[in-house]
């Protein structure tokens, strides 16, 4: 066996020997490092005949090349191992069966608004809907908000830094009233036609569902909540029809009788007369406590007016209620925040 032939044993044996890539790259430089064994062998060639040079050359570079054939193989052998380790640390039974996706449902508040639409659609009630973005006018001052007026403080919004086409400060919609005073707006030329005519009057029945926005925020306040304004205009709507909606519409929802209904005096600038509407249960963990659940009143007359309507001929009540807090009366939520915090432990409840 030639000194060649031993080389490539010894340099083999070695790589095979090599536990780890870092020990392998060692034994690499003791054979072909630039002081390794092979490179001392190309060195000494400098010093053979011309003829033994050649066949000593070829024959050096034959054994090197068997050399790196080696250690090639050992680095995949060892990039194989490694593989294969992270792989069995890894490893996943596929004999598990599969994670099902979890089945999606309505959120609370969107069932809330949905079943107070039916039950006011099944009372002859429209539902309307319009931009959240308010011209200021239409937010205010055609409900009777006159500019720099105090009531104004009990609506804090949020203003948009930009105005209509007509310079009115645009804002985010503080409630969903600006609706009605739109809805009617729309339906103003049909009474006057029919006024003209001689015709019975059309009826508005409305409510306007939708997200408004107040600077507010604690356990029962939200900077964003949902609001339903409800508004029955005619030539002869009175108090006494919003107490029997109301209470037919409190049966219907919380599906009880169980209950009694209060009108406790207040003030809101669009109605006037005004009340907080409250509720107190029979039963229940809220039994005997009045709740208050809506504001309302018998429209004022400027806001008929605003409407496009005579306040002589027309004349109707309008209410409105927090679609979140009805939602939590429900279903026994007690944070308004549980809402919009999007905790899956908690919305799964109302799948």
């Amino acid at each position: 066996m030639s000194d060649l032939d031993t080389l490539v044993r010894t340099a083999t044996a070695e790589f095979a020997a090599a536990p780890t890539p870092a020990e392998l790259e060692n034994a690499k430089a003791r054979f072909l490092g630039k002081a390794g064994r092979v490179t001392g062998l190309l060195k000494a060639l400098g010093a053979l005949p011309v003829e033994q040079k050649k066949t000593r050359g070829a024959e050096i570079n034959e054994a090197k090349a068997r050399i790196e054939a080696a250690l090639q193989a050992r680095r995949d052998a060892l990039a194989e191992a490694e593989l294969d380790a992270q792989l069995k640390a890894q490893a996943l039974d596929v004999t598990l069966p599969g994670r099902r996706r979890g089945g999606g449902g309505l959120h609370p508040v969107s069932r809330t608004l949905a079943r107070i639409e039916a039950i006011f659609a099944s009372m002859g009630f429209d539902v309307a809907e319009g931009p959240e973005i308010e011209t200021d006018w239409m937010s205010f001052t055609a409900l009777n908000n006159p500019e720099n007026h105090p009531a104004r403080s009990m609506q804090d919004t949020f203003y948009v830094d930009m105005k209509d086409a007509e310079g009115r400060w645009l804002n985010l919609r503080p409630h969903t009233s600006p609706m009605q005073v739109r809805y009617a707006r729309a339906h103003a030329a049909k009474h006057a036609a029919a006024e003209a005519a001689g015709q019975p009057v059309p009826e508005i029945r409305v409510i306007a569902p939708g997200r408004v926005y107040r600077v507010d925020s604690d356990a029962t306040h939200s900077p964003m909540f949902h609001q339903v304004e409800g508004l029955w205009i005619g030539e002869n709507v009175s108090f006494k029809d919003l107490k029997v909606v109301f209470t037919g519409f409190v049966r219907e929802f919380f599906e009880t009788s169980d209950f009694d209904v209060r009108f406790r005096p207040s003030f809101f600038p669009f109605t006037e007369p005004s009340a907080e509407i409250d509720i107190a249960f029979g039963h229940g963990p809220l039994a005997g406590r009045w709740l208050e659940v809506a504001g309302s009143g018998q429209v004022h007359p400027n806001v008929v007016r605003n409407y496009g309507l005579d306040p002589e001929h027309h004349i109707g009540f309008a209410f409105g209620m927090g679609g979140d807090r009805m939602a939590m009366l429900r279903y026994g939520i007690d944070d308004l925040r549980m809402m919009f915090d999007g905790d899956l432990r908690f919305l799964a409840q109302f799948r």
